[in-house]
């Protein structure tokens, strides 16, 4: 017979696709040479306490993947032998479990492999996994004869009683059932859509529950103090109801009440705002003025009402005349030189020297207790200080000695630091020079002659005072001026 070459042709091409089929057919999905052959394969046994329905060429799955099939099933002395052959390209760790499942309650039983490490070497050709590694699913008919067993013991009646209520309960709301599970199906989708937020919510809710382990103490004493609310409440019933139900007239008066208020109230609130301001501009000031109120109040009903609560006829404002001179003794620390001072029956007096003239005792001493130096810092509450100056610096109020008067040196310091101050930030003067020792030693007073020494450094004569004076002296003579 003699064919067309186009026919010859088309035969050749129909042969080679054939062959290729062929070809991927045994090589792909019959896997010939790996089942025939053992290509690509390598055996490992399973030990099992029982088949459990398992057979050969059943699956082999590891994390969800088929990995190779059952290469056969066989008895021993203590259970059953499994043998499966595994991919050889897909590396298994040797530290797993194989367990036994089914696709469903009545389909075939295939093996699953579940590693514990990643880590652990690869298996390799004649593993076993050991009796204790493994487990299988109970038996079906084990478990439907339970279940029988659990449905006979429970009475007929009770049975079709709960039957009969179920289909009362669910009765007529199939489309409800069915909008209800449609729903679920939507919000199963978005859940899964938003799968990482909802990780995400899941991981930082512990903090949360661990802040309501951490307060379950505080938790319960509010339900206490909530159910000692409610029972008062029940207790006070008839009280409740009835301020319920008389409740609504007074609330129409506040009602009226606000509306009469209604024109002038936001004048007044205006006004509120302006005091507001006000005090918020002073507000050192008002702070400094309720600091001091309670001592003011102090010492004033020590003053005006010292004997509010003794036991008298008479009480209420009194006057003393009981004087207390020289207590605390007055302060000369920190003041000019008692050279420099005025004369008091002088009616001029020398210009104020520049700087601050104030007690320079410390602020706890015993002298001039309630002095400048004790004056609160408006701007600064806390601290007192002399001067404004000094409250408002950095500096802080520093005395000139140990909180007595001074007897020796005028200036009533040994560091050289010159009166009056300068105030904070002025460089000090320069220490006074010594006084220079006298060319001559005098006397400050001649008996024989009556001649002394005064304070201006002039010198005086007094003839009654000298020895050869006439006449007997008395103290009258004293008073007399010098002649």
């Amino acid at each position: 017979m003699h064919l067309h070459r186009l026919a010859r042709i088309q035969l050749v091409i129909f042969a080679v696709i054939a062959l290729v089929a062929m070809a991927f057919m045994t090589l792909q999905f019959m896997k010939l040479p790996s089942r025939l052959f053992g290509v690509g394969q390598y055996t490992v046994t399973v030990q099992l306490p029982k088949a459990a329905g398992l057979y050969a060429s059943g699956n082999v799955t590891y994390r969800g993947v088929e990995v190779g099939r059952v290469k056969s099933v066989a008895l021993n002395d203590t259970g059953v032998t499994a043998v499966l052959s595994l991919r050889s390209d897909v590396a298994i760790p040797s530290d797993l479990e194989a367990e036994v499942h089914s696709q469903s309650a009545i389909g075939e039983q295939y093996v699953l492999l579940l590693p514990r490490d990643g880590s652990s070497p690869p298996l390799r050709d004649g593993d076993v996994i050991a009796l204790a590694n493994t487990s299988v699913p109970p038996d079906i008919n084990t478990i439907l004869g339970e279940v029988v067993s659990g449905l006979q013991a429970i009475p007929k009646d009770d049975l079709r009683t709960a039957i009969d209520e179920s289909y009362t309960a669910v009765g007529g709301l199939g489309p409800e059932l069915t909008r209800i599970v449609h729903n679920s199906i939507d919000l199963s989708i978005e859940a899964r859509e938003n799968l990482d937020p909802l990780i995400a919510l899941i991981e930082q809710s512990q903090p949360v529950l661990d802040s309501q382990t951490n307060t379950s103490d505080s938790i319960q004493a509010w339900a206490s103090n909530l159910a000692t609310v409610t029972s008062e409440l029940r207790t006070h019933d008839e009280d409740i109801a009835g301020l319920l139900d008389n409740g609504g007239p007074a609330f129409g008066e506040a009602r009226q009440l606000i509306e009469r208020l209604q024109p002038t109230l936001p004048i007044l609130l205006a006004n509120l705002v302006s005091v507001g301001e006000v005090a918020l501009t002073y507000h050192d000031n008002l702070e400094q003025v309720l600091v001091l109120l309670p001592q003011v109040t102090a010492e004033a009903g020590a003053t005006f009402l010292a004997n509010r609560d003794t036991k008298q006829d008479y009480q209420g404002e009194y006057l003393s005349f009981n004087l207390n001179l020289n207590l605390p003794p007055p302060c000369t620390t920190g003041f000019l030189p008692a050279s420099q001072r005025r004369v008091p029956t002088f009616e001029d007096h020398p210009e104020r020297p520049p700087g601050d003239l104030y007690c320079r005792t410390p602020q706890d001493s015993l002298f001039n207790v309630r002095g400048a130096k004790n004056t609160p810092c408006v701007t600064r509450p806390g601290k007192r200080a002399p001067t404004v100056k000094l409250c408002e610096s950095d500096e802080q109020y520093v005395p000139l000695n140990d909180g007595l008067n001074w007897k020796g040196d005028p200036n009533a310091t040994l560091s050289g630091e010159a009166i009056p101050d300068l105030g904070p930030g002025a460089p000090a003067a320069p220490p006074p020079a010594a006084p220079a020792p006298p060319p001559l030693a005098v006397a400050g007073y001649d008996p024989a002659t009556g001649s002394y020494i005064g304070p201006d450094g002039q010198q005086y004569r007094q003839s009654d005072l000298a020895q050869s004076a006439p006449g007997e002296q008395t103290w009258q003579t004293m008073l007399l001026p010098p002649q």
